[in-house]
């Protein structure tokens, strides 16, 4: 299928993407070389926070938003674990206390608070230490609704809920994954969350119960990374591989994940492709690591139900991307979505706008 026949009439087709100026990047970051597939980097209004390049352990860094330009090598860092880190991700609940989640490949996830104008020394006393994976957590990701809930995942095949106030285990959901979990994504509301495996299944799951609600199988054929995410309304988007390597998009019903509702083969790159889903407009962003292009596509009701919008492109492969959440944009400048691309020793902004007259 050509994407020049699916481009229908939205007011999401002139989405344009623009880089800022280079003094408006974060300059001399030596982005962590892990070949985990994370973003490496996590936004919130305040900071960006990205995973570095560390001796004798892991570290990330976390940069007031302003602090652009030349990144001083003597920056204090959040080094508390003792192997790299692989992912971070930001509590979306209060953005007076900062607090940061980390998981690592010393089999701990850590929580850190950082001080309302960043790091003046290195932070090495996380608020909280969790315990409970016996191999490395590749995945962490805050409950969206609920206040101090943490998910991880890690190459255990185990994933555990945690109460990080207390630091105690909530759930801890052993044997529903035969392989590496390569991605986790909660449903809007919290009560529900959707796994991508190794074993080619995206599976929805009952946190409380237990228990899986809904299993897929082979749902991309191909033996690469698939991703797995809850759209607003409780689809399930999937990028993945066809079984000729051909790269994938699939749009899913949660009540029948029978047939995809849409599929899109996109190119023969051999890059997974991460997935960035804005539930306001619809809009969800892919970008691959290792290439240098954002391509976005509108979701909607009714068939081919996965739209090809544009794509942005640059000239400099991405080693990892983070997503400004809706709150920290500059609407008056009408920005829809805001992008953090890590090269390989810088992070540069880019800005998704529609312009209105």
């Amino acid at each position: 299928m050509s994407f020049r026949k699916v481009v229908r009439q939205s007011k999401f087709r002139h989405v344009f993407g623009q880089p800022v100026k280079t003094e408006q990047c974060y300059d001399d970051i030596r982005v962590s070389r892990v070949t985990w597939d994370s973003t490496f980097c996590a936004v919130n209004p305040s900071f960006v926070a990205i995973i570095v390049e560390a001796s004798g352990g892991g570290a990330f860094l976390v940069l007031p938003l302003h602090k652009t330009g030349r990144i001083d090598k003597s920056y204090p860092t959040v080094c508390g674990h003792t192997g790299p880190v692989l992912d971070i991700d930001w509590c979306p609940h209060n953005d007076h206390v900062i607090v940061i989640a980390s998981g690592s490949e010393d089999c701990t996830v850590m929580v850190w608070q950082i001080p309302e104008n960043g790091l003046s020394q290195p932070l090495t006393e996380p608020v909280v230490v969790l315990e409970g994976h016996s191999k490395r957590v590749g995945i962490v990701t805050w409950h969206p609704t609920a206040r101090n809930v943490l998910l991880s995942a890690g190459c255990d095949n185990v994933v555990l809920i945690w109460n990080v106030g207390t630091a105690e285990e909530l759930y801890r959901l052993d044997g529903l994954h035969p392989d590496l979990i390569y991605s986790v994504s909660w449903s809007r509301d919290g009560s529900r969350f959707c796994t991508a495996c190794k074993d080619k299944s995206v599976r929805v799951i009952d946190p409380r119960r237990g228990t899986v609600v809904a299993e897929k199988e082979r749902a991309h054929e191909g033996a690469r990374p698939m991703r797995a995410i809850f759209l607003a309304d409780g689809k399930i988007f999937t990028t993945g591989f066809s079984r000729m390597s051909e790269r994938q998009l699939a749009l899913w019903d949660t009540e029948n994940l029978e047939e995809p509702m849409g599929l899109q083969e996109l190119d023969s790159s051999n890059g997974a492709l991460l997935p960035f889903y804005d539930p306001d407009t619809n809009v969800v962003y892919v970008c691959g690591k290792g290439e240098s292009s954002i391509r976005y596509f509108e979701i909607t009701e009714e068939p081919p139900y996965i739209h090809f919008l544009n794509t942005f492109t640059s000239k400099e492969p991405q080693r990892g991307m983070g997503w400004m959440p809706k709150r920290g944009l500059d609407v008056s400048k009408c920005e829809i979505a805001r992008f953090y691309k890590l090269h390989e020793r810088k992070c540069e902004p880019i800005i998704m706008t529609v312009p209105r007259k």
